[in-house]
């Protein structure tokens, strides 16, 4: 058998340190993008309600939204918030409010018959996921703590493209496969029987979501 080379060696080793970083920076955006939240209560919500008509659209739209995060924090708008603060809380405060109405549509519709997959109710299309996610800046500093950590050291611009296109597919897989997966025909039977319940608990975590988003630092 042919021996391998130290150089061979080195190369390869050189390639695994290199994806090391990728890897890392998707198993922790999977941890904090399944955790209980605003973004994922209202997909799940809305695939029980709504099909995956509406859902699926919703979902990549929260995909997008959280991904421009990123994109934010590579472009230094984590900084920007770190310098003046004011203007992180005012972005804060504003997206709690919204993340409450998005509550308050929910918990009136609670009461409301099932709407057709089809029915786009509040904000429920591609443009209110990204709105919703737009709604909290908490990803900004998460992104930018990861990319600092993961990434040291001055990024190229190849660079930054390859940790965006990372952020965003990894977001664009888990959105898509939980409201693919919550909107089959066996959940939707389900959620027809507990629907009431289903949708005012729903509207209380994300009533609560939003007031932590306002109060907490």
């Amino acid at each position: 058998m042919r021996p391998i080379s130290t150089r061979s060696r080195d190369a390869r080793t050189a390639d695994l340190s290199g994806l090391e970083p990728y890897l890392a920076l998707i198993g922790l955006i999977t941890i904090a993008l399944l955790s209980p939240g605003p973004a994922i209560v209202a997909a799940i919500q809305t695939s029980f309600s709504r099909g995956r008509e509406v859902a699926l659209p919703f979902g990549l739209g929260l995909a997008v939204g959280a991904s421009l995060w990123c994109l934010f924090a590579l472009a230094g708008l984590a900084l920007l918030f770190k310098t003046y603060p004011p203007l992180y809380y005012s972005v804060k405060i504003l997206g709690g409010f919204y993340i409450i109405w998005v509550a308050w549509g929910m918990w009136r519709a609670a009461t409301s018959p099932l709407p057709e997959a089809a029915e786009k109710r509040f904000g429920r299309g591609f443009l209110g996921g990204v709105l919703l996610n737009l709604s909290n800046p908490k990803p900004a500093l998460f992104y930018a703590a990861l990319i600092l950590r993961l990434f040291p050291g001055p990024l190229t611009l190849a660079g930054n493209a390859s940790i965006y296109a990372t952020a965003l597919s990894t977001e664009l897989f888990w959105y898509a496969t939980v409201t693919i997966s919550m909107s089959t025909a066996t959940m939707r039977r389900h959620y027809f029987g507990a629907k009431f319940w289903i949708d005012r608990t729903a509207a209380i975590a994300l009533f609560a979501l939003g007031i932590l988003l306002i109060f907490k630092s």
